[in-house]
């Protein structure tokens, strides 16, 4: 059986891997598939300690955070499609300003 320390150090690696996609990536859908990670990286942290407090409510907010990530990738993609309509482009630098 694998310790619960490997899956709490296996989020965090998700969750700086996700941070530095955020921060380092200039389109808008890999910054998106980014911010998932991090959602991704926390679900993993919650079972890990609900395994090690042998507790269900970390599993209650995993799927609350899931709900959520659902919900932002839907409204994330709708405005991506949305501005890549109006500028032809999704790259962040050059979408600074949102005028027309």
């Amino acid at each position: 059986m694998v310790p619960y320390e490997y899956y709490v150090a296996l989020s965090g690696l998700l969750m700086v891997l996700g941070l530095i996609g955020v921060i380092v990536r200039k389109n808008v859908i890999a910054m998106l598939i980014s911010t998932e990670l991090m959602l991704n990286a926390v679900n993993i942290a919650f079972v890990a300690f609900d395994f090690k407090l042998h507790d269900v409510v970390g599993q209650v907010f995993v799927f609350f955070i899931l709900t959520i990530a659902a919900a932002e990738a839907a409204v994330g993609l709708g405005l991506i499609m949305a501005i890549y309509r109006m500028k032809k482009d999704v790259d962040v630098e050059k979408l600074t300003e949102l005028k027309g």
